[in-house]
């Protein structure tokens, strides 16, 4: 069996399949990220982390809007991870109306209208 062995070791075929078997290990041990980091964009160039400047609303990001079939049945939207229905308050905002798409919150005065399904600057195909 030793001889075999050394007979396949010394065969181009063998050594090709050899480096072929140790790239695959070294392409597949590749380094993966820390999935406990914060997000790249929240740290400085000097690696810390950027605290959240508390003067400024947190930015409201729509996520999910789930809607009744039946009429006048309710309408709930999911506002960063946080349930809501018209009338209640996500932050320092009220929520107005819950749409199919949309949902229209009252900060003070102004409204603002979340979508969904944000506007591309640049579509594709144009």
């Amino acid at each position: 069996m030793d001889s075999f062995v050394m007979r396949m070791l010394r065969s181009p075929s063998a050594l090709m399949l050899a480096a072929l078997l140790s790239a695959a290990g070294a392409a597949s041990a590749q380094a993966l990220g820390d999935p406990t980091q914060p997000p790249a964009v929240l740290a400085t160039p000097g690696g810390a982390a950027v605290a959240p400047d508390p003067s400024e609303p947190a930015a409201l990001q729509l996520q999910s809007i789930l809607v009744s079939r039946e009429a006048g049945g309710r309408r709930i939207a999911v506002i960063n991870g946080e349930v809501v229905r018209p009338g209640a308050k996500i932050g320092d905002a009220v929520v107005v109306s819950v749409g199919e798409n949309t949902v229209v919150l009252r900060r003070g005065k102004s409204k603002e209208t979340l979508r969904l399904f944000p506007a591309t600057a640049g579509k594709a195909g144009h």
